[in-house]
């Protein structure tokens, strides 16, 4: 990681980049669910490291759903959340629910994450979230099926993009709003950060240094 630059992220800034990207969402998907990934913990040798942010996608998204509310006729928009760890796998370690199939089915959900990096990340909770539709269209009489899949559809808004070659693979039809592209660096979060002055003082620094 020694070669690896590193640029801290302010919340203001984040904010910014949501409330930039809301517009098209609105115009082009006007989601009636937020899905946020949330961050697990990601295993080294079988111990978990609190080092390494797999995900956080709780403070976007509630920045989204503020701005949408703003834009958009969908005032009781809802926030759900999913967990995520990484053990050799991503396994699930937050859901839905056991009707998560119900709650998605007939809904434009908005997945929403802070950085694309692999992509193995959103490509696994699109994947899952799309098994628990398919299993509930299962169990609906099966002349209904074809029109509650078209009306089920999701989207995927990220704060940041990483430029770099991606380990998975996304829909070439689904909808995907990054908020910023970005190299390949090491971004910090704000959340992630114990003391936020300190934070916020080498945000200014890496920006000055941009």
């Amino acid at each position: 990681m020694a070669d690896v630059k590193q640029y801290h992220v302010k919340y203001n800034d984040i904010h910014n980049l949501i409330r930039k990207s809301t517009p098209k969402i609105a115009q082009n998907f006007n989601p009636n669910l937020l899905i946020a990934i949330g961050g697990g913990l990601v295993y080294r040798n079988d111990v978990a490291s609190s080092h390494v942010s797999l995900s956080a996608g709780f403070f976007p998204a509630r920045v989204m759903r503020t701005l949408l509310r703003e834009q958009t006729e969908c005032k009781d928009l809802q926030i759900q959340a999913i967990g995520l760890s990484l053990y050799e796998a991503l396994i699930r370690t937050q859901w839905l629910g056991p009707d998560s199939g119900k709650l998605l089915l007939g809904k434009r959900s908005l997945i929403v994450d802070e950085v694309d990096d692999t992509r193995k990340t959103l490509h696994y909770a699109l994947s899952e979230l799309q098994k628990d539709v398919e299993a509930e269209l299962s169990e609906r009489p099966e002349e209904e099926r074809e029109a509650l899949r078209k009306a089920t559809k999701f989207a995927i808004f990220v704060v940041h993009n990483k430029l770099k070659p991606k380990l998975a693979d996304l829909p070439p039809d689904l909808l995907y709003f990054s908020g910023e592209d970005v190299d390949d660096i090491w971004l910090n979060y704000p959340w992630e950060a114990v003391d936020i002055e300190a934070h916020d003082t080498n945000a200014d620094k890496d920006a000055a240094n941009a």
